[in-house]
């Protein structure tokens, strides 16, 4: 799923891309740098990142809520969030996983997973679980300590 970007008018000027600096790399990745289990995955996917294409930052990070003002403060603490850097586009969840694999090399070759009907919207079911289980699965006490009912509704 993507989320809709927010529309800026800039000198009476309606622009429909957003902001974002510049960092030259392809793709931003935005996760909880206080989740272990986020913490490994990241780890993850730097070592996939051969081609150098992803910029990735905590959302803890100063500074990250006005550099994507169209992703709901609660958005972060729900899953991952990419952000490709031509557009502005932004995937979370499942979403943001299938991306990731068809852009990084080692993922491209299970990326055609995601085409095979059906495994989409089980994916996206797997990842709200495993999200609002994290803390159960190694994520330790600092999600422990979270608000357990997140939403993970798709309006």
């Amino acid at each position: 799923m993507s989320v809709p970007v927010v529309r800026f008018a800039v000198a009476g000027k309606e622009n429909t891309v957003p902001t974002i600096r510049e960092s030259g790399l392809r793709y931003i990745v935005i996760y909880d740098g206080d989740c272990k289990v986020c913490s490994r995955m990241i780890r993850l996917l730097t070592n996939w990142d051969r081609n150098h294409e992803l910029e990735i930052i905590t959302s803890q990070a100063p500074g990250v809520h006005a550099r994507f003002p169209w992703i709901p403060v609660h958005a972060y603490m729900e899953s991952i969030q990419v952000v490709r850097m031509t557009d502005g586009k932004t995937w979370q969840a499942a979403a943001a996983m299938e991306e990731l694999l068809k852009v990084l090399p080692k993922g491209q070759p299970i990326s055609w997973l995601f085409k095979i009907p059906f495994v989409r919207p089980l994916a996206d079911r797997f990842y709200r679980w495993f999200a609002r289980n994290r803390y159960k699965l190694g994520c330790g006490e600092h999600c422990a300590v979270r608000d357990a009912d997140l939403d993970y509704s798709d309006d």
